[in-house]
């Protein structure tokens, strides 16, 4: 029986509508290549790393598909993993569960990290022996409880024997822990956790399911420093989260509660004092984050106020909202009008930058890296007369042309993309300006 390798492919089949954006693509020297709103992204990106960007908004205004959201999704690639972004669109507030102004905190909150640090005193090794100490159960019977456990630990400079309590045996067995397995356990708390197996039980099988791992260096008791990084969400969360006892009403009480609960403006506070004793003791980082609003114009006065508070508080994110209105109606208002239906006041505090619609060339580039990602084979005829269909209608109908017009070119026989298949395609789908007209022309011939 033969056992044959099939790698995966389900990562490079599943592409979403920006898998393609890995970045700002600035050159080293900061400046962008051919747009300005790339440069001018990435002077924010600068801003955010130095921290003299928290409190302040970005505008980026333009047209539909001249890429809003691909320049607020590049901007938190480059700033890298560890950053939180928060993406939401305007019209999530509208909820029939929570408030408005509660919507749009939670994401707020989503958006601010908080990075750390602890310096944990911990026993780290290769576990040597194993037993647990028996004894007589207190409580009479014939069963037996443990009274304790020894365990030998082994690291490259020594080894020490340790006598646990019973409850961090139970923790043991959790992990189930077993002679030749490397952990550690933290003295404070007694957490034990498994990190695998010692590398010097590997065999030279392929087919192995442990995962192993280094004996650690230097003594068993040593200072560790772990970083965790959680967001302020997940603070308010799990504190607003009552625990109740374990009676059977308690536990009925918690599965008949809806999911959504509010979290209050007075625990937020606490959380907020909390957070700021850690911060000034060091053993804490902010890190903001980007909390991206896309059709922002949905907000309604309502929103727009609880934002300008926002923006004034003390823990807040990068703000970048998105919109593709001009002068309009500002949602919730008596009909006042104001460009991109954003009140003055909060209009005043935004940087604003305008994206256009793409040239030629840079279409031609989009697409050749949407192909590239989509793994299509296409010649650059067919390339060029896409990004004159991307010109004449907009890109996006060009780049939903792409997979239609591969699948065709494999039903005729090829290996690429030709330009016959993207005329065939073209004529098999309408875009939007098309398919408006054809309805503008039956509907006066009904007329």
């Amino acid at each position: 029986m033969k056992i044959q390798e099939v790698l995966s492919t389900t990562k490079e089949q599943r592409i979403a509508a920006h898998s393609h954006i890995k970045g700002l693509g600035l050159k080293e020297d900061g400046t962008a290549e051919h747009s300005s709103a790339g440069f001018a992204c990435g002077v924010i990106v600068d801003l955010v790393r130095s921290k003299k960007m928290a409190g302040r908004a970005v505008l980026l205004a333009g047209a539909p598909g001249t890429g809003k959201t691909a320049l607020a999704l590049a901007l938190s690639q480059e700033l890298g993993a560890k950053v939180p972004f928060c993406p939401m669109v305007g019209s999530e507030v509208y909820s029939s569960e929570i408030k408005k102004t509660e919507v749009l905190m939670e994401n707020f909150r989503r958006a601010i990290g908080l990075r750390i640090k602890e310096v944990k005193e911990v026993y780290e090794g290769e576990v040597t022996e194993l037993n647990p100490v028996e004894t007589e159960n207190p409580l009479g019977g014939y069963g037996k409880s443990v009274a304790h456990v020894v365990i030998g630990l082994k690291t490259v400079k020594g080894t020490k024997q340790l006598k646990l309590d019973p409850v961090i045996y139970e923790s043991i067995q959790k992990e189930k822990v077993t002679v030749g397995d490397v952990i550690y356990i933290e003295a404070s708390n007694g957490a034990v956790k498994r990190v695998g197996r010692s590398d010097s039980y590997a065999t030279e099988y392929d087919l192995e399911a442990e995962n192993y791992v280094p004996v650690p260096k230097g003594e068993v008791h040593k200072k560790k420093e772990v970083i965790q990084d959680v967001t302020l969400h997940d603070l308010d969360a799990a504190n607003a989260r009552p625990s109740g006892g374990n009676d059977v009403m308690s536990i009925m009480g918690q599965l008949m509660k809806p999911k959504k609960t509010e979290v209050t403006d007075k625990l937020r506070k606490e959380i907020n004092k909390v957070v700021n004793k850690y911060i000034e003791q060091g053993t804490a980082e902010l890190v903001p984050g980007v909390l991206f609003i896309d059709e922002v114009h949905m907000l309604d006065l309502e929103c727009f106020t609880y934002l300008n508070r926002a923006l004034e508080s003390s823990l807040s994110p990068i703000v970048v909202v998105a919109t593709n209105r001009g002068v309009c109606t500002i949602r919730g208002s008596d009909g006042i009008t104001a460009p991109h239906g954003i009140p003055l006041d909060l209009l005043d505090r935004l940087l604003i930058i305008r994206t256009t619609p793409y040239s030629l060339d840079e279409i031609v580039t989009i697409l050749n890296t949407r192909a590239k990602i989509e793994s299509i084979e296409i010649s650059q005829e067919s390339i060029l007369k896409l990004a004159n269909i991307g010109i004449k209608c907009s890109l996006r109908y060009a780049i939903q042309l792409l997979t239609p017009s591969s699948v065709l070119c494999k039903i005729n026989g090829r290996a690429q993309i030709e330009p016959d298949d993207i005329d065939e395609v073209d004529t098999l789908f309408f875009d939007a300006k098309a398919s408006a007209q054809i309805l503008q022309e039956s509907t006066a011939f009904i007329h």
